[in-house]
């Protein structure tokens, strides 16, 4: 594929995806790709954004200017990345509250980084998960200004924002967030829940869906199944943070107050 063919369907890449097209059927030396690449940014028609990523510089725009979609920047951060937590709560349109940070599911081992205000977060993906071909499942390819966007579903996303918090922007970021979704594929987001092998999280699903069943017309059934997965003694809503609050017992779940009365709706 002639260089200007691909960067002209590839508003990002990775320096090795466009090496592979670049080479395809051809005796061409690793090399020759990346001197073509460094020659296109050094004439204002890509732009280095890390180690490995570029971006193309349309006509009539110039590298200082470009604006670069944070989406697509996260998915070609790693050949493996997808966005996720509070990253995909936005790029669904469902968070309450806007950030520049997008945190990213990866299995290898990069670093944050920042690119023109936004940061970029890769989070190592669960354990249980990464010997799965599919990585738990719940990842779908979107299509966001002609680029391609790796994304965890809304039913994927509620469950890895209850699992870490901190990466659902906080208790009231996710209530609110979550409460914004009118329907969710119930039985999909139990299924991924049990892939992750965490009973307090199964936990945390039980009881988020119970408090919404009748918005989310959970049935007994689906409570059921969770219920028969909580853990056998009592767990604080968040791992490492023994916050005081209620004991739901039907859960084993120490919830603090202000999360199980929602005292933030009372403030607005």
């Amino acid at each position: 594929m002639k260089p200007i063919d691909y960067f002209a369907s590839h508003p990002v890449f990775r320096l090795e995806d466009f090496a592979a097209a670049h080479q395809a059927g051809d005796r061409l030396q690793p090399s020759s790709s990346l001197a073509i690449v460094k020659k296109h940014v050094q004439a204002g028609n890509l732009l280095r954004v890390r180690r490995g990523v570029y971006a193309v510089v349309p006509r009539g725009q110039t590298p200082d200017s470009l604006v670069v979609d944070p989406y697509v920047l996260a998915t070609h951060s790693t050949p493996d990345a997808v966005v996720a937590y509070h990253g995909a709560l936005q790029f669904h349109g469902k968070a309450h509250s806007l950030t520049r940070r997008v945190p990213f599911l990866t299995a290898t081992t990069a670093r944050a980084f920042a690119f023109r205000g936004t940061e970029l977060v890769p989070v190592p993906i669960p354990p249980p998960l990464r010997a799965l071909s599919d990585l738990g499942g719940g990842v779908v390819l979107k299509t966001r200004d002609g680029s391609s966007v790796r994304v965890t579903t809304l039913e994927r996303t509620l469950v890895d924002v209850l699992d870490v918090p901190r990466h659902g922007g906080g208790w009231e970021e996710i209530w609110r967030s979550l409460e914004s979704v009118e329907f969710f594929d119930l039985d999909a987001v139990i299924e991924y829940a049990f892939k992750l092998s965490s009973a307090v999280t199964v936990a945390k699903v039980g009881f988020y869906l119970e408090q919404h069943r009748e918005e989310l017309m959970v049935e007994d059934h689906h409570l059921e199944r969770l219920r028969a997965r909580a853990p056998r003694r009592p767990m604080y809503l968040e791992r490492g943070k023994r916050e005081p609050g209620k004991l739901l017992s039907g859960w084993n779940l120490v919830v603090p107050q202000r999360v199980l009365d929602r005292s933030w709706a009372e403030v607005t």
